[in-house]
């Protein structure tokens, strides 16, 4: 086994009532100028004046940046990074779901550095700290509260992009899941299949040391490795067992408990063994229909998962165990098929859209969305079934069209 390492978050915070600490987490970073990134939907809920209270009770000062609209566009950063040069802020705080939390790396990001956020796209070019960062989940899938990646949209491109470097990982990590609570159905679904799409991308990513890392580039991902196994195995096992309850009952406190520790391991799964073919596939879907994108990689997961069954055969056995599909009568060569039978079961209970004419995806769309894909190699060489042509990828698009 080649070496390899781990990051997270600089320091994690879990619990209900987690946010009652966010004073000390401040403090521990010298912040007395906070500048928050929310929406209004968390401020009509309730959410931002419970993150809020504590803060300014302590005497922190804050400034409020609302996001408008979900997977947010450069342009949306742009105006982030506008406001937060008037506050002056110590730290910046992303409140939200990953939406929120991404455009607070990247605000925090510009703030240090400069330039547009678009410089710094790709894989290890942020060159050096950002801002002091806090990220506060509100819902429970991105990960992102521990992860080293920010995602947004190049609107002159139409497509998603990443910003990966482990500069990006937040100084602290507050995970209250008392603050999921409000999170409508819809986006609990959403979020929690985002989840499931990390933790299995993760599982079944190309060995550690085969890892095609080409001599001279740098990257967050190394592959398949055992702590983010561990980690991952317990965030399908959470998915598995409390996904669809915290979809048919958003008060089952003991269903969000396990969401939120679910959507923080698959955070530390994927960041450091990487995602793969089914996010290269959802950037471009995600960046022409705006669909939220753990909608479009729930949609996209278990075609995906045919196209690498050849190569994870006794990975994909392993999750249905997980998951709790496999008991069962049958030969162990079915097992697989089984496990990907349960993800589209668990898909279509939850309420996730089954096929991509579904979100406003047209059949002559398939080919841009296959070429696009294809030219994102940082995250194809982490699958573990390499796409050799742009034409198997659209044979996947195809199916799930």
């Amino acid at each position: 086994m080649r070496t390899w390492s781990f990051q997270s978050a600089g320091n994690l915070v879990f619990g209900r009532d987690a946010v009652d600490q966010l004073p000390d987490v401040a403090a521990g970073l010298g912040a007395r100028k906070v500048f928050v990134v929310a929406d209004t939907i968390l401020e009509r809920a309730g959410v931002l004046g419970r993150v809020a209270a504590p803060l300014t009770a302590a005497g922190v000062a804050l400034e409020v940046f609302h996001v408008p609209t979900p997977e947010p566009a450069v342009e949306v950063v742009r105006a982030g990074v506008a406001a937060a040069r008037a506050f002056g802020p110590d730290a910046v705080l992303g409140l939200g779901g990953g939406s929120n939390m991404d455009t607070a790396k990247l605000v925090a990001l510009v703030l240090a550095h400069g330039g547009d956020p678009l410089d710094y796209t790709g894989d290890c070019r942020v060159p050096g700290p950002v801002t002091p960062l806090i990220c506060v989940p509100t819902t429970a899938g991105t990960g992102s509260e521990v992860s080293a990646a920010a995602v947004f949209t190049d609107t002159a491109k139409q497509i998603k992009v990443s910003c990966l470097s482990p500069h990006l990982r937040p100084d602290a990590a507050v995970v209250d899941p008392l603050l999921t609570v409000s999170c409508p159905p819809k986006v609990t679904a959403e979020s929690g299949i985002d989840a499931l799409t990390h933790a299995i991308e993760a599982y079944t990513a190309i060995d550690n040391d085969a890892f095609p890392l080409p001599s001279g580039e740098k990257t967050v991902y190394q592959g398949k490795n055992p702590l983010a196994d561990a980690m991952a195995v317990q965030c399908i096992t959470l998915v598995g067992r409390f996904l669809r309850r915290a979809v048919k009952n958003g008060e089952d406190l003991e269903a969000r408990d396990g969401m939120a520790l679910a959507a923080t391991l698959g955070g530390l799964a994927f960041s450091n063994a990487g995602v793969a073919l089914v996010h290269a596939m959802e950037y471009p879907v995600g960046g022409a229909v705006h669909v939220s994108h753990g909608a479009g990689n729930g949609l996209l997961l278990p075609y995906v998962m045919r196209f690498n069954l050849p190569t994870r055969q006794k990975a994909f056995a392993q999750i249905g165990g997980h998951l709790g599909c496999l008991a069962f009568s049958g030969p162990i060569a079915d097992y697989p098929e089984v496990t990907i039978r349960e993800v589209e079961q668990l898909r279509a209970d939850i309420g996730i859209p089954l096929r991509l004419r579904e979100i406003g995806v047209t059949e002559d769309m398939l080919p841009g969305f296959a070429a696009k894909a294809f030219a994102i190699k940082r995250l194809m060489r982490v699958n573990p079934r390499m796409p050799q042509s742009e034409q198997e990828i659209l044979d996947i698009y195809r199916a799930a069209f």
